[in-house]
Order: C-alpha cells, then sequence, then structure tokens
C-alpha cells in the first residue's frame, strides 16, 4: 500500500534508497516545467553540489556531466506548456516531479524533496525547505533540472529569437515583455500566466499565479 504523502519510514532508509527531488522553471511566461530525481552513490562522490542558482552556467553544465557519470540513479520530469494551463503551474510541477521519480532505475525508498510541497507517490516522501543548498541529492536534482531547462531555452531562441528566451530564460524581464507586447505570444508561451493573457486579451492573472510571488518563484 502506498505511503501517505507526508509519511516517513520508521526504519533507518541507507542513503543509497533516498532521492533528491527539485525543479526548475515554475516562474517563467513560458515553456515546460521540469523536474530531475537523483540518487547519489556514495562510492562516487560528486564535488561541488549546490543550489544550481548559486552556480555558474559552465560549472552547472561540467556537474550536469559528472551527476550522469556517477549518480546511482537520475531521471528528468516534464510537464508541458499545455499541461501547466490545463492544470496551473503547481500540480504540473508535482506531475513533473512524479514523472521523474517514476522513471528512476531504482524506486526510492524516500524521497526529499526541495520546498514545501509534496508529489503524490508511492513511498515516503519529505520535504525540506531550502533543500537545494543542504541535502546533496536534491542540490544535484536542481543542477539536473536547471541545465536541462535553459538547454530547451535555448531551443527556443533558435525558433523565436526575437523574445531573447537565451537571455532571460523565460522570466517576466522587461525586456521579455516588451518582446511580448511587441510581437504577441508564440506557441511555448503559457497562455494562463497574467502578462500573457493580457496579450490575448484573457483580463487578470489566473489564481494560481499567485504562488509565483512566493519564495519559491524562481526555480
Amino acid at each position: 500500500m502506498p505511503c501517505a504523502p507526508d509519511s516517513l519510514p520508521l526504519w533507518p532508509v541507507p542513503a543509497s534508497l533516498v532521492a533528491g527531488v527539485d525543479e526548475a522553471g515554475r516562474g517563467p511566461l513560458a515553456g515546460p516545467v521540469f523536474a530531475a530525481a537523483v540518487v547519489l552513490d556514495a562510492s562516487r562522490p560528486i564535488p561541488g553540489l549546490r543550489d544550481s542558482k548559486r552556480l555558474s552556467a559552465p560549472a552547472r553544465e561540467r556537474l550536469h556531466d559528472e551527476i550522469v557519470e556517477r549518480a546511482r540513479g537520475w531521471a528528468v520530469g516534464v510537464a508541458e506548456v499545455e499541461e501547466i494551463d490545463r492544470l496551473n503551474i503547481l500540480q504540473a510541477t508535482l506531475l513533473a516531479m512524479r514523472r521523474a521519480v517514476v522513471a528512476l532505475p531504482e524506486l526510492p525508498a524516500l524521497v526529499q524533496v526541495d520546498g514545501t510541497q509534496r508529489p503524490a507517490l508511492p513511498m515516503a516522501v519529505q520535504t525540506v525547505v531550502r533543500g537545494d543548498a543542504s541535502v546533496p541529492a536534491i542540490s544535484a536534482a536542481s543542477i539536473l533540472a536547471k541545465v536541462r531547462r535553459d538547454r530547451l531555452c535555448a531551443e527556443l531562441h533558435a525558433r523565436h529569437p526575437q523574445y531573447g528566451f537565451d537571455v532571460h530564460k523565460g522570466y517576466p524581464t522587461a525586456a521579455h515583455l516588451e518582446a511580448l507586447r511587441r510581437h504577441g505570444p508564440c506557441p511555448a508561451h503559457r497562455r494562463s500566466f497574467g502578462p500573457v493573457a493580457r496579450v490575448l486579451g484573457g483580463g487578470p492573472a489566473p489564481d494560481e499565479l499567485r504562488a509565483l510571488h512566493g519564495p519559491r518563484a524562481q526555480g
């Protein structure tokens, strides 16, 4: 029987059976939201793991490749723009997290998730506030998710260079908002997000945008 989402095992869980989970892309106006799950291998340590937002882009790329090579298991889950618009950004993020965990080559006994929101999973789930800065497996997951999303933004820039996705990564910067007003939304824009909805004549931002103003707005 699946454990309740907030339950923890009553026995010690080996580190090899603990997966760290984090997301990237909750706050942007465009593109999918990514989540990653990582089970580290204690026999193959990865020096330098930390919150992806505190690393330079070259450092993230280097660590990404080391995680892929040295981790005991890893997987990336994605929730597409259409799912974000249909479900809302929070539920789409939790969906991406679930997809990442169930795609692991070996299911963990415990999942540690950065932040305060728990995806529904068939194993114990523990939330860790600022876990991306304190739990190495969550740090690794934050790096994988961030690098994969940044790579997607480079692809979006190649298809839609007028928006500058290579610079702002989809976040609502002044330059991005001006490009949105000038050119209108492209297929990658999230129609349910306030600035995009207003360009389309959709009125005020939907309720789910309130989540973007919290401390986890820019994953």
